[in-house]
């Protein structure tokens, strides 16, 4: 009864979190605040029940994710919000939910050998997001010019606009930043980090391109909101298991 209640307790918030984070490309740290302080009446209920050994994996399961969200927000795969959403849910649930419904148990495939449930819900959120690079490269396909060619990975992660349209595009970055070489020329460099077209950048990059340095169109790339990846990782996680895992497997056995 306990682990409905805590995903029951979970799922407004992220959904929630999904809002914001597609309007506004953030979650509001009082989000994960109120989400902690009201759910530690659960937490501390566990601790009551389980005792060390819930405190054990309280602890194991907060280390664990608090090191991997930490990798992924310096390498500027997710932000913030999302590594604080991830942490959060690490605390709430330090050990996999199963459920027995109507005579049926969740995950449908089983809980993953290490049971980790925040690592979990994190895998099944990055596999998710791979469907992106593909959809972005099949909407170039479909708005194809020539001028893609010379960058062809970049297909995968963004596509060409107008620089002068970026004004009223919400959410774009450049992939490239563009730097004067001592021979007066323009050398053009892959970002990892989003590059926002913003004052900074803006009076430089539009001189660049009156004097033909640079053509119009540049490399963007949209701002993914991940919190819907996390908040799908969530409902496969509970509903499925570790959909991760489980390819893995299969294809060893295969």
């Amino acid at each position: 009864m306990i682990e409905i209640i805590r995903i029951l307790y979970t799922i407004p918030f992220l959904l929630y979190s999904c809002y914001s984070d597609i309007k506004t490309r953030s979650v509001s740290n009082k989000v994960w605040k109120c989400m902690i302080i009201f759910g530690s009446v659960l937490v501390f209920y566990e601790i009551l029940i389980g005792g060390i050994s819930y405190l054990k994996a309280l602890f194991l399961s907060g280390i664990i994710v608090f090191v991997s969200v930490y990798i992924l927000f310096q390498l500027g795969a997710i932000g913030g919000g999302d590594a604080k959403g991830l942490i959060v849910l690490s605390i709430l649930f330090p050990f996999y939910p199963v459920l027995h419904l109507s005579g049926v148990i969740y995950p449908l495939l089983g809980p993953p050998i290490i049971g980790l449930f925040t690592f979990t819900v994190l895998e099944n959120a990055l596999l998710m997001t791979t469907i992106v690079p593909l959809g972005m490269f099949c909407y170039n396909l479909l708005h194809f010019s020539p001028e893609m060619l010379k960058k062809p990975f970049y297909m995968f992660i963004g596509y060409m606009i107008d620089m002068h349209s970026m004004e009223n595009k919400e959410h774009l970055s450049l992939l490239e930043k563009f730097e004067v070489s001592g021979r007066g020329e323009i050398k053009k460099k892959f970002v990892w980090t989003r590059l926002d077209f913003d004052e900074n950048h803006k009076p430089k990059i539009e001189e660049y391109i009156k004097k033909e340095f640079i053509e119009k169109e540049v490399w963007v790339t949209p701002g993914i909101p991940f919190m819907l990846s996390i908040t799908a990782g969530f409902i496969t996680a509970v509903a499925l298991g570790d959909l991760v895992y489980y390819i893995v497997m299969r294809l060893l056995v295969a």
